[in-house]
């Protein structure tokens, strides 16, 4: 009977010790919210864009009533008026400057032209300007007996003075042109199509890789610059 109460007695002691006993449910317990936002920030990796920020700059809307044509002849009859009509004022002194030197080498040199083709002609028939003519104090400087000048370099002197004043007189034309064209662009491009600055560019260092058939013993790769262009 002893070994029944002993038997029963060990029972009840082992059964209330596992009651006592709580399982550690930490491990399984459900994360906070504040936890899993924080974790999830910190491990995430942020991309981030190579594009250049985009700037607002003014905005130039098209003008329907402004005519290329206009802009055109009014160039053509007289230089930088069609530039006044395309409201780009800042250009008209920069038309006249170039214009105005064009124009002081056609003179200059038209008239250094004039001077040895007249000596280059008394020479030829061997003939002397009479006293008092414009052209005897010169004639008689280059006929100095003790330094006198050769037929042949007054050939060439004229010549040379010649080609100077075409050339002239080819670069104001073409001065001209370039007025008319530039008047045309602006009237064309600026006042017809809408301008913002939605195409942006941006300049980075960079290493290229060289081609298989350009590759030494320095390396693969070669120093160079990386452009972007990013258009919105």
């Amino acid at each position: 009977m002893y070994k029944y109460l002993l038997l029963i007695w060990l029972s009840a002691g082992f059964a209330f010790n596992a009651m006592a006993q709580k399982p550690d449910t930490s491990s399984n317990a459900p994360k906070s919210k504040s936890d899993t936002l924080t974790s999830s920030k910190r491990d995430s990796v942020v991309a981030r864009s190579f594009a250049p920020k985009k700037k607002r700059g003014k905005l130039t809307l098209p003008d329907s009533t402004h005519s290329p044509h206009k802009a055109i002849m009014r160039s053509l009859m007289i230089p930088g008026w069609g530039q006044l009509y395309n409201h780009r004022w800042w250009k008209v002194p920069v038309i006249y400057g170039g214009l105005g030197l064009l124009g002081w080498a056609i003179v200059f040199n038209n008239t250094y032209y004039n001077h040895f083709l007249t000596l280059s002609v008394y020479r030829e028939h061997g003939t002397v300007p009479a006293k008092g003519d414009k052209y005897y104090d010169l004639y008689m400087q280059y006929s100095n007996p003790s330094a006198p000048v050769s037929t042949q370099a007054l050939y060439n002197a004229e010549d040379g003075y010649r080609r100077n004043r075409d050339l002239s007189i080819l670069g104001l034309l073409a001065a001209w042109g370039i007025n008319v064209v530039d008047a045309y662009i602006d009237a064309k491009f600026i006042n017809s199509y809408t301008m913002d600055n939605n195409l942006s560019m941006k300049i980075t260092p960079d290493l290229l890789k060289q081609p298989m058939f350009a590759q030494n013993l320095n390396g693969s790769v070669i120093p160079g610059i990386k452009i972007t262009f990013t258009l919105k």
